[in-house]
C-alpha cells in the first residue's frame, strides 16, 4: 500500500523570499514554537519547513521554503527545486520582504518569478519593530514590484500577524480545513540519528515517499530536524530527520550546535530510534558517543546499515560477521535487530515498517504477574540469587512489572539484604530470552522491604 502524507489535504500557505528576511522567525511565531532554526547567517535554512498551525479554530499547513538569491550555486539550486515544489502546492504564497532595506535586486527577480503564478500572492513587510519602520511601507518603490504595499509586520514580537493573517485566509476564499487530520490512533514517532553523511536524510524521503529534504554529498547538509507524518497500511508514523551528530569537543557553536540539540530533543521526544550507520566506513567512536547517547535515553532501537550496495564481494554471510562485529564492539547494542539497506536505491527500506511496528509492541508489552512470579520461580531455581555488599544472601520475594515504554521491573528482597548487580543483569538478559523484547531496552531496579 502507498505512503500517504494526510497534511497535504490541508489549505497551504508557502512563505517565500531571499535569504535573511526572517522567513524562520515567522514560521515559529506561527507555529508557536522553535521549529525552524534561526540565525543571522544568511542561508540558515536549506530544507523547507513544514507544521501545521491554527488560526481561528482552523487547520493551515505551512512551508518555510530556504532563501533564494538567484545566484549560481549547487546547493541554492537544491533549495530552488524545493521552493518550487512548495509553490505549486500552496493555495497563497507569502512573499516576505525586510522593511529594514529598500527593495533589492533578489527581490525584483522573486516579484517577477511570482508575478506568473495564479495563485494570490500577499507581499509582507517583516522586522517592523516600530512605528518608524512601519511607515517604510509606504515606500512607493515597494509597488514597482507589482502587488500592493507590503503588509508591516515584526515576526521577532508578533506585532500585526494576526491581522495578516485574517487576510491571507480571507484570499484563500477555500472552505473549512480543520478536522482532517484526525487519526484512529496515535502516530509511532521515529528518529533518524546517525554521524554527518551516513545517508540519514536519503533514508528519510525514501521512508515517506518523496523528496521532501535536501540530500548531498556534503557533510552537514541537514541543519534541523524535519519531522513528517505519513499513513502506511492504515497506520500512522511520525519520522525524524535530524542533523549528524558529532562528539560536543568537535561541534561547531552556531548553526552545528543548534542542529544537534535539536536531534538530542528528538531522541527524547520519540518513541523509538533509528541508528543509521555506514557499511562502506568503519565504526567509528562517533558512533560509539551516539549509541551512548540512545541507550541512556531508553528509547527503542532499529540499527540500519546503510549504503549496502557500496559493499563489494559480499556473501550471505556478510551481515552476519559485521552484526557480530558491531556487536563485539558495542555490546549495549546487542538487544537491537539490524538491517541492511540501501536508501538510495530503497533496497530493504519496506522491510523497516514491519520491524517498528513490532518493536513499538515490545516497547509496550505488560506482563502479568503470574507469568513474573513463574518466570522468577524458575530462575532462582537455576540459579539462586547473589549478594551484593553484605554478608546476608538476599531472598527475592516478587518481580514485578512497573511501567511500559521501556519496560521497567521491580524486584522486591529483603532489608539489610542486597543483591549483586550481575544478577540483576541476569534477570535482565533472561526477561530477553522467555519473552519478546527484541529492540526496546529493559531497566530492572531493587526494592527493598521490612518483613
Amino acid at each position: 500500500m502507498p505512503v500517504t502524507i494526510p497534511e497535504k489535504m490541508l489549505p497551504t500557505i508557502a512563505i517565500v523570499g531571499r535569504t535573511n528576511v526572517g522567513k524562520s522567525t515567522f514560521f515559529n511565531r506561527l507555529m508557536e514554537q522553535k521549529k525552524a532554526l534561526v540565525s543571522d547567517v544568511a542561508g540558515t535554512t536549506r530544507t523547507s519547513n513544514v507544521g501545521i498551525f491554527k488560526w481561528r479554530g482552523e487547520k493551515y499547513r505551512l512551508i518555510d521554503t530556504g532563501g533564494v538569491d538567484f545566484i549560481k550555486d549547487t546547493l541554492e539550486q537544491e533549495i530552488k527545486k524545493q521552493v518550487t515544489t512548495a509553490l505549486k502546492e500552496a493555495n497563497l504564497v507569502i512573499f516576505l520582504v525586510d522593511l529594514k532595506q529598500e527593495p533589492l535586486p533578489q527581490e525584483k527577480e522573486w516579484a517577477k518569478a511570482l508575478r506568473t503564478l495564479k495563485t494570490p500572492v500577499v507581499l509582507v513587510g517583516n522586522k517592523a519593530d516600530n512605528s518608524k519602520i512601519r511607515t517604510q511601507s509606504h515606500n512607493p518603490e515597494w509597488l514597482e514590484l507589482g502587488f500592493d504595499e507590503p503588509f508591516p509586520i515584526s515576526a521577532a514580537n508578533g506585532s500585526g500577524v494576526g491581522d495578516v493573517l485574517d487576510i491571507i485566509i480571507q484570499k484563500m476564499k477555500l472552505p473549512k480545513a480543520s478536522g482532517k487530520l484526525r487519526l484512529k490512533k496515535s502516530p509511532i514517532k521515529i528518529s533518524l540519528i546517525g554521524r554527518p553523511n551516513v545517508g540519514k536524510s536519503t533514508l528519510f524521503n525514501a521512508l515517506i515517499g518523496e523528496e521532501r529534504v535536501i540530500t548531498s554529498p556534503i557533510a552537514h547538509t541537514t541543519r534541523e530536524s524535519h519531522d513528517t507524518l505519513i499513513i502506511k497500511d492504515d497506520k500512522p508514523y511520525v519520522f525524524v530527520d535530524t542533523a549528524g551528530i558529532r562528539k560536543k569537543s568537535k561541534i561547531s557553536r552556531g548553526l552545528e550546535e543548534g542542529g544537534v540539540n535539536q536531534a538530542n530533543e528528538s531522541i527524547v521526544n520519540s518513541d523509538l530510534t533509528l541508528l543509521v550507520l555506514d557499511a562502506s566506513e568503519p565504526f567509528t567512536t562517533q558512533d560509539k558517543h551516539l549509541i551512548q547517547l540512545i541507550t541512556e535515553k531508553r528509547k527503542g532501537l532499529i540499527i540500519v546499515i546503510n549504503k549496502w550496495d557500496l559493499i563489494k564481494d559480499k556473501t550471505s554471510d556478510t551481515p552476519v560477521i559485521i552484526t557480530k562485529q558491531l556487536f563485539s564492539l558495542f555490546p549495549p547494542l546487542a538487544f537491537a535487530p539490524v538491517v541492511f539497506v540501501s536508501a538510495l536505491s530503497h533496497k530493504n527500506v519496506q522491510d523497516l515498517f514491519s520491524l517498528i511496528d513490532r518493536v513499538n509492541i515490545n516497547l509496550h508489552r505488560n506482563l502479568e504477574e503470574t507469568e513474573l512470579h513463574n518466570f522468577m520461580s524458575s530462575l532462582v531455581y537455576r540459579k539462586l540469587p547473589t549478594r551484593g555488599k553484605g554478608v546476608r544472601h538476599p531472598k527475592i520475594f516478587a518481580l514485578r512489572q512497573m511501567a511500559v515504554q521501556p519496560p521497567t521491573f521491580e524486584v522486591t528482597i529483603k532489608q539489610k539484604t542486597s543483591l549483586h548487580e550481575s544478577y540483576l543483569k541476569f534477570i535482565q538478559n533472561n526477561l530477553r530470552q522467555a519473552f519478546d523484547f527484541e529492540g526496546t531496552p529493559i531497566v530492572v531496579y531493587v526494592r527493598k522491604v521490612r518483613v
